[in-house]
């Protein structure tokens, strides 16, 4: 039996996995092999639920077999989001406007009508059409070193919609329970994030998923964004563990103000993307998900402040893995929750309202409409809260219609289904804490917060004249033994959460990494040199050690590998002349949006730490092309 159990944790893994990346990844350019996209037990199970209005059946089916348009979004807290916009629109989104190919012309990409200030845009290009063209082919570079950089995100339209609904707010303490890839952890941060001025928002992401290895896809998204909030762990879902902090002086239980409960599911709602979903196609695969799906909630909503909001999403069109999950979640939870109406939260966006009749079909065709029809034999795959409630009283104080389903012939995107659910009252049964298990896995190096009076600091602290409401007690290393190589940088929340719950979390990665060791410092004064992806949280506080330069001092910083003091313009020039050797920081004089750079002082040099990537980054906003080859 303990086999059996294997086997069915790893297949819950596995499927845990499937749905979410299937949306997640959306590539440019859609290349599809030749797959016959016919399941006639998915058109008919769909077709007798009647979710597609009358007369779209066909439509709906039409838009399934398309490809899928890609879809990008421009990161949003960078400051550089508006330049990124701007870029877009003026130099590559014009050019193409007039293009034709082969005699077809191509429609130039077009924003999502409800994704706020045009940060999220759509097209249909395909990859053969972007390799025919050198034009579209510039463009495409730009897309793929911009998503390197973190500043563009690949991601499928429907998958953007959660974190919208969340309402995040930069001092809301956030759990993203199911989170790899982690597009919409991305989202999240961004929007703690908001507001520049604040290096240390007051709230945090935790973003956990089962698989470790998909965690680190995760850390991979989390790091592109430099935020000091976010915190990845590994945890199965359904048991996620119930975390302390420190409240006052006494231990408290961590309630979020906010939660993205994005479940594993069948996946339905892909086919465009994933076509390999036609062949796969089959009614028990919402059967198999459902109770996981339901404990996930149910582990989410126990988590939850009150006055809290939670979204619950798939990427499924199946009702069972839809508004049973929501209306068993409800019956659970006697007036404590309640569904949210967010029918005005995304003007624009087309969808459906929740369903409240469906029926359960098996893979052999077999229809039940009500769980008394149910055989004893099938009890087991079939459950009591995959029927629709009975009561028509309590049905309709549930309001699942307030649950949006999006249909992909709608507005030309995949399949989707969202509730929003708002906590009124702590849940009715016996807080179910998780027993205390031993976690397995352990291949991180422990995190330390340094000291007070901790001899590192003391060079770092004068060198770079921190001022003194620098908090330096967020400052962590991932070492015991030996000499420290990173330093690296959290927020004040969640060092409160890594203190207090060391035994209790599987922690993978967390905190911005703002120092790293350099030998080569010790005899100029201070072993640590500043990491460029930290920058920006540790700029507001260092007030030695900086130099504003030109907007023709950066374009000579990026684009020569280690140039001389000289080459400098005279104000620049004089500042680096009077400054010893070392690690600097660079600030560019009026761009259109800020610029920190983080370099090496040299003998006779000055050179920038910045990667490839980020230098073309930064040129481009400085509205500079840069071919590749200059670099090499």
């Amino acid at each position: 039996s303990s086999n059996m159990g294997k086997r069915s944790r790893q297949r819950q893994k596995n499927n845990q996995s499937a749905g979410r990346d299937r949306r997640d990844n959306a590539g440019w350019g859609a290349g599809y092999a030749d797959i016959v996209k016919e399941n006639k037990l998915f058109e008919h199970y769909y077709k007798e639920q009647g979710l597609v209005p009358e007369g779209e059946f066909d439509e709906f089916m039409e838009a399934m077999r398309e490809p899928l348009p890609a879809t990008i979004r421009i990161t949003g807290y960078k400051s550089h989001a508006k330049e990124i916009l701007h870029c877009l629109k003026d130099k590559y989104f014009k050019d193409i406007q007039e293009l034709d190919i082969d005699g077809q012309k191509i429609e130039a990409p077009q924003p999502l009508s409800w994704y706020p200030d045009e940060q999220a845009w759509h097209t249909n290009m395909s990859r053969k059409i972007i390799r025919k063209s050198p034009l579209l082919e510039k463009f495409h570079q730009f897309l793929v070193s911009e998503t390197e950089s973190g500043n563009i995100s690949r991601q499928e339209a429907v998958s953007m919609i959660p974190p919208l609904l969340l309402k995040i707010e930069p001092h809301h303490k956030i759990l993203d329970m199911c989170a790899a890839p982690g597009s919409k952890t991305a989202q999240l941060i961004e929007m703690l994030h908001a507001d520049m001025e604040v290096p240390f928002p007051e709230g945090f992401v935790i973003a956990n998923d089962v698989d470790n290895k998909r965690c680190y896809l995760l850390v991979h998204q989390a790091k592109r964004l430099n935020s000091p909030c976010i915190m990845v762990v590994n945890h199965d879902a359904s048991c996620i563990p119930t975390l302390q902090i420190n409240s006052d002086g006494k231990k408290d239980i961590l309630f979020y103000d906010r939660i993205l409960c994005d479940v594993p599911c069948s996946g339905d709602g892909t086919m465009r993307k994933n076509i390999d979903v036609w062949k796969k196609w089959t009614t028990s695969n919402s059967l198999h998900l459902h109770g996981l799906q339901l404990r996930i909630a149910v582990r989410g909503v126990e988590q939850l402040a009150v006055g809290g909001r939670m979204v619950y999403s798939t990427c499924s069109l199946n009702p069972i893995e839809d508004e049973a999950v929501i209306a068993a979640l409800l019956e659970k939870s006697e007036g404590a929750l309640e569904l949210a109406d967010s029918s005005a939260d995304l003007p624009g966006l087309k969808w459906m309202p929740g369903v409240t009749s469906w029926k359960l079909m098996t893979k052999e065709g077999q229809w039940y409409s009500d769980w008394s029809e149910v055989p004893t034999s099938r009890h087991t795959q079939i459950r009591p809260t995959m029927f629709p409630p009975k009561d028509e009283q309590k049905l309709a104080s549930m309001h699942l219609e307030r649950c949006m389903r999006i249909l992909p012939h709608h507005q030309n995107t995949g399949g989707f289904f969202v509730a929003v659910l708002v906590k009124k009252a702590p849940m009715p049964w016996n807080k179910r804490y998780p027993k205390k298990m031993r976690l397995f896995g352990y291949k991180e190096d422990p995190f330390v917060f340094l000291t007070e009076d901790d001899p590192v600091f003391t060079t770092i602290q004068s060198f770079y004249n921190l001022s003194p409401d620098f908090p330096k007690l967020n400052v962590l290393t991932r070492t015991h033994e030996g000499k420290k190589r990173h330093l690296y940088m959290v927020s004040k929340e969640l060092r409160n959460v890594l203190l207090n719950n060391s035994e209790r979390m599987k922690v993978i990665n967390t905190g911005v990494k703002v120092w790293s060791r350099n030998s080569d410092g010790e005899e100029f004064g201070c072993a640590f040199r500043l990491a460029q992806e930290g920058i920006y949280t540790l700029q507001p506080y260092i007030r030695s050690r900086m130099i504003t330069v030109s907007v023709e001092d950066i374009k000579v910083l990026l684009t020569q590998e280690n140039p001389f003091l000289s080459k400098l313009e005279d104000d620049a020039h004089a500042q680096a002349k009077n400054m010893g050797t070392n690690s600097t920081a660079h600030n560019p004089a009026e761009p259109q949006c800020p610029i920190q750079l983080c370099g090496w002082r040299g003998k006779t040099s000055i050179r920038a730490f910045v990667p490839r990537n980020e230098r073309f980054h930064y040129l481009r906003m400085l509205g500079v092309e840069w071919l590749e080859s200059c670099f090499n």
